[in-house]
């Protein structure tokens, strides 16, 4: 392994743990107004995002749970799945990657994104049906609109992840024959 592969991977990892940082901050901020939302309503248009459903809770209390819920459950998967980024760097060895652990850890990432992808759609299909009652959640589609990208990625990281379970069984057969 080159000098510059080396390089590149550690700038990776300090990218995977800005970004699980601000998605953290984000989980962490949503939460923060959630419970705000149900005890001091009056806060949300100073708190994090300004992200105020006051309006849609007034109206239909099952219709916000719903839609809160699946903005929070989106953003604490997306933390998770950062986390999951950060352990698949630290547990990786560029010179020895295929290990039973690693094509482990790649699989639970394909996980994770499937799921955030899925629970978007579901999202956003739950979104337009509150619309459909008269409420406004056209500024909601930022937590939602990127659900057949997150899919669709969950797919290449599972061909990724059969690679390595398939690198990993060549290299056990190769270290008993020798």
């Amino acid at each position: 392994m080159s000098k510059t592969d080396y390089t590149l991977f550690i700038v990776l990892q300090v990218f995977a743990w800005i970004i699980f940082v601000g998605l953290s901050i984000e989980a962490g901020g949503l939460m923060v107004n959630f419970v705000f939302s149900i005890f001091s309503p009056d806060m949300l248009p100073r708190l994090y995002n300004k992200l105020d459903l006051t309006g849609i809770f007034n109206q239909s209390s099952a219709a916000y749970y719903g839609l809160y819920s699946f903005i929070l459950i989106i953003s604490l998967l997306k933390a998770v799945l950062f986390y999951e980024v950060i352990k698949l760097t630290w547990t990786l060895k560029l010179d020895h990657p295929f290990t039973q652990t690693v094509a482990r850890q790649i699989a639970r990432i394909s996980y994770f994104t499937l799921c955030i992808g899925l629970l978007s759609f579901i999202g956003r299909q739950f979104a337009k049906q509150v619309e459909r009652g008269g409420f406004n959640t056209s500024f909601l589609d930022l937590y939602w609109n990127d659900s057949q990208a997150f899919v669709l990625m969950a797919a290449v990281i599972y061909i990724i992840a059969a690679i390595f379970k398939r690198g990993v069984e060549l290299q056990d057969e190769h270290d008993l024959t020798v």
